[in-house]
């Protein structure tokens, strides 16, 4: 394994920021506000987004320019403007080896490491049931989030949580430690210790609605699926197994059937979609 530069012995002097999307924003904002000299933010190339045919800055480039930060697309450039450490939120793409080298770096992960490193940390802990989750401020090197973890956070999953609000809040929880790793130093760390589980990238084959089970047995797992699979900004879908045109409850406060066009039924959840 090659050997990774070192990481400043206190505060960060200059930093060079890696993010792409919507929660990399915050973490940027954070840091700027807490003074700290921000020489260069490298985030994905612009790209088409929604129906129109041009190109958009990604939500980091934006926030970038209007902080009045340079901006690159060129991961190398960040060894080019005299940073002691690069921060990375969400960027979506691997560092390389040789950028590691020469320019140390440590990464804001949204789970509790070893659990659910890679991709789809969030959604994984949603879809797989998890009680609890968090963040960490972790070292980058070669292996896949396998680095030294400097802080963490734990937080609780909740029953009302979805994709977007469990993220919003694994953001917020992150805000104050990161900006204490680069302003403060981030200590000697620890490294990571139990079992590793892989947080692959999801597919769009897990997020079928399985319309062949029973629709009580299966409301659990389903809440939990489609808290994933049929997000829309702050609405939520509960997809359930219809029965002809109605759906029936098996709550035991209500046997009828009823008609799923209409508003959800208050005791089992069963009917159309609903804003959370």
């Amino acid at each position: 394994m090659s050997t990774l530069a070192p990481l400043p012995t206190g505060a960060a002097r200059r930093i060079v920021y890696f993010g792409t999307p919507e929660v990399a924003v915050p973490p940027l904002r954070a840091l700027v506000a807490a003074g700290v000299e921000v020489a260069l933010v490298v985030t994905r190339v612009d790209k088409r987004r929604g129906r129109g045919s041009n190109l958009s800055p990604s939500p980091v480039k934006a926030a970038a320019l209007e902080l009045g930060l340079r901006v690159s697309h060129t991961m190398t450039d960040a060894l080019t403007v005299g940073a002691d450490l690069g921060v990375v939120v969400a960027y979506g793409r691997i560092i390389p080896v040789d950028v590691l080298t020469k320019l140390p770096m440590i990464n804001v992960h949204f789970s509790l490491l070893p659990r659910w490193r890679g991709a789809a940390p969030v959604e994984r802990a949603l879809m797989a049931g998890d009680t609890e989750t968090g963040i960490c401020i972790m070292r980058v090197e070669e292996g896949l989030d396998t680095g030294v973890v400097y802080d963490r956070v734990t937080m609780p999953i909740r029953d009302d949580h979805t994709l977007t609000t469990l993220r919003a809040e694994l953001v917020d929880a992150a805000l104050m430690p990161l900006v204490r790793a680069v302003t403060q130093g981030c200590g000697a760390g620890e490294p990571q210790r139990g079992e590793p589980t892989h947080a692959a990238k999801i597919d769009p084959s897990e997020l079928q609605i399985r319309w062949g089970a029973n629709a009580a047995d299966s409301l659990g797992c389903e809440r939990t699926r489609h808290r994933v699979a049929h997000q829309v900004g702050d609405c939520m879908v509960h997809a359930l197994r219809q029965t002809s045109a109605s759906a029936r409850c098996t709550s035991g406060c209500c046997r009828q059937s009823h008609d799923t066009r209409r508003s959800r039924h208050a005791c089992c959840g069963v009917g159309r979609a609903h804003r959370r």
